[in-house]
């Protein structure tokens, strides 16, 4: 029987990196049907599966899978999302080489890939798609009453789970669309944002209610929303938002971004298509890129669609230290960017005029590990150098939005300054509880969404409670 498995991934249909350097368009084609069921054929169907346990939302990964392999697909869907309320959103951009492909049996033979489990978690969302979604029936109405601040994956979930549980939720975002991360920070070639405005629309239909242009902290305060507003509990998933700088000189030259403007102007706000959207932006023709995580790539990827000749990204690790997904790094050398390893910026010189025209480096060596347990880079002494730029983006982090939490001074932080909870989400106020990247700081979609199903649960518990008294 060993001999007959298909060890090898069913490959997925690509765009040519020579074609859409040139485009916006998703770089995936995604499976045919054909595909999706040669694929689905490798599951082993291991039981327990171990894929499952690599999953922050718990999915039933080989029950939808099996159903894909019968020809299933309205059942394999609906499997899904009885745990997973964005599954297209998911299936692109999850780290599955991480979380449940990592624990894939198949990938443990010697010679064997695991199951592509994104691939078919995508499959099965852009079926129903095309075929029609189903709404599932509330079978329970019940008199709680949510704010979610923020839209974003954990804010989006939580409001799913809690109008399935019978909540009444209103979702208040500071941008003008529903989505967070996912539609101005994620490039339209990895994640369209058709389909992220198709998942918010799957969770409108549940009867989830949005208000956008509300900028929680300034209008309303997280105490006038339990107090004034009516609200029973608070669930903040703000986001880490607020982007970091290296404090190196020159950063306050004209033609620095940090990666959230440029990605944000970009993605949310359609610089790409300007003049037809009035957001202009400009890109130069040198541009470096200062980091080593999947923003870092999909600014440096978003860049060359925008017309730069020439794209580097800069990071101070080697490729091996690097913490972007794999296919991220894989797709970005298809395309042309150029690697400069073992290299930190350490000041940006500019011309007569304020803009950039240069970004001096000095090459590192690596020492022991860190803290992260990734090998610490060390200065060599000597080995600066400049290179000619007339773009730089960092993309080296993200910190907390400061907005909400300095309105909210009673709300407890950790020493990082992100809101403090425990393993529910509950926080120092009663009735509120927070998670995402404002509790963790920046990580994952799928963590993200795992921790707003976890406080949904909670919140639903605190509620039930409460009306008891």
């Amino acid at each position: 029987m060993a001999g007959k498995l298909q060890l090898k991934k069913t490959p997925m249909k690509e765009q040519p990196p020579e074609e859409r350097i040139k485009n916006f368009n998703e770089v995936p084609y995604g499976y045919t049907v054909e595909e999706a069921i040669a694929e689905a054929n490798r599951c082993l169907q291991c039981s327990p599966p171990p894929c499952v346990k690599g999953c922050p939302v718990n999915v039933d990964i080989p029950g939808f899978i099996k159903l894909i392999k019968e020809k299933d697909f309205r059942g394999a869907i609906n499997r899904i999302k009885l745990t997973n309320n964005l599954p297209a959103v998911c299936g692109r951009v999850c780290p599955q080489e991480d979380q449940c492909e990592k624990a894939c049996t198949l990938g443990k033979i010697k010679g064997g890939e695991p199951v592509a489990i994104g691939r078919l978690e995508r499959f099965a969302a852009d079926w129903e798609a095309e075929h029609g979604v189903e709404t599932p029936e509330i079978i329970e109405k019940k008199d709680g009453k949510v704010a979610i601040v923020g839209a974003g994956p954990a804010g989006l979930t939580a409001a799913a789970d809690l109008a399935k549980m019978g909540h009444e939720v209103t979702v208040f975002e500071a941008f003008h669309k529903a989505g967070g991360v996912l539609v101005y920070g994620i490039p339209e070639f990895r994640l369209p944002k058709s389909i992220v405005e198709r998942e918010v629309e799957n969770i409108k239909k549940l009867g989830v209610k949005f208000e956008f242009n509300r900028v929680i902290g300034k209008i309303l305060t997280i105490d006038e929303l339990l107090n004034e507003e009516g609200f029973d509990a608070v669930y903040i998933a703000t986001g880490a938002g607020t982007p970091r700088f290296m404090n190196i000189p020159g950063e306050n030259l004209i033609g620095v971004y940090s990666a959230s403007e440029l990605l944000t102007r970009t993605n949310l706000m359609k610089a790409y298509k300007f003049p037809e959207y009035d957001t202009p932006i400009k890109v130069g023709n040198k541009v470096a890129v200062i980091g080593g995580g999947n923003v870092a790539m999909d600014a440096a990827r978003t860049s060359l669609r925008l017309g730069a000749r020439e794209v580097h990204v800069v990071y101070r690790r080697s490729r091996i230290e690097m913490p972007a997904r794999a296919e991220e790094i894989h797709h970005a050398e298809e395309e042309g960017i150029i690697f400069d390893f073992l290299t930190n910026p350490t000041r940006i010189i500019g011309d007569e005029n304020g803009r950039v025209k240069q970004m001096e480096c000095i090459k590192m060596r690596l020492g022991e590990p860190d803290s992260s347990g990734r090998r610490r880079p060390i200065p060599i002494e000597g080995s600066e150098f400049k290179m000619d730029v007339d773009i730089v983006v960092v993309a080296i982090g993200q910190s907390s939005n400061k907005v909400l939490l300095q309105a909210t001074p009673n709300l407890k932080l950790n020493k990082r300054g992100y809101i403090e909870a425990d393993e529910t989400g509950k926080t120092s106020i009663e009735g509120v509880y927070a998670g995402g990247d404002i509790v963790t700081g920046a990580a994952t979609v799928i963590l993200a969404m795992g921790a707003g199903k976890t406080a949904a649960k909670a919140i639903d518990e605190y509620i039930t409670n409460k009306k008891k008294r």
